[in-house]
């Protein structure tokens, strides 16, 4: 494995396990057994290490979210595929899940947040890009798009925080769980 590779792994473990601004470039090289610049060779900066970090896992991730949010036509199907997907990732990637969730509850205006900002508003898109094609089929969700994603997301990121914070695993059983209570919600 390369330094670059190694610096995004480490940052990611040290970031996920203490925050990022509790990280220091120095506490990452030293993990890693290199200097700063080295670091700064390949990042130019902690926010370039956090940027390549979000890039390396979000960017595959929210690609391939794309084709979990087309709807066809079955609206449970659909918030299953999209749940199923979330928790897979997380089951695959829980130290980076951490990492993503600790960032989104920081300050708006902060480094890390607004390098995450880009990720999370286009997948907050393709959800309620779905939920606005199946309002065409389903008069009751018309004109909810914006809090029927809030509330599915927000579903969906604190059962993956539970399961990770308790280590519970997050099991096809609970996708169909936390769907079926979602629909019962938005239907009645």
């Amino acid at each position: 494995m390369d330094y670059r590779q190694q610096l995004i792994r480490t940052g990611c473990q040290l970031f996920a396990k203490r925050g990022y601004d509790a990280v220091a470039v120095q506490d990452i090289v030293s993990t890693v057994g290199i200097t700063k610049p080295t670091l700064y060779h390949y990042f130019g900066s902690k926010q370039g290490l956090l940027e390549a970090i979000l890039a390396t896992y979000l960017q595959p991730f929210t690609s391939a979210l794309e084709g979990q949010c087309q709807y066809q036509n079955d609206l449970v199907l659909s918030l299953e595929k999209i749940c199923r997907y979330y928790f897979e990732f997380v089951r695959l990637e829980p130290g980076f899940f951490r990492l993503w969730m600790s960032i989104r509850l920081a300050p708006p205006q902060s480094t890390a947040y607004l390098a995450l900002a880009t990720y999370m508003f286009r997948q907050q898109e393709m959800i309620k890009a779905m939920f606005v094609q199946a309002g065409r089929q389903h008069g009751n969700l018309r004109d909810r798009h914006e809090m029927l994603m809030l509330s599915f997301t927000g579903m969906i990121y604190m059962y993956a925080t539970q399961a990770i914070q308790t280590g519970t695993n997050l099991e096809n059983n609970l996708v169909y769980q936390l769907v079926h209570q979602f629909m019962h919600g938005i239907l009645s």
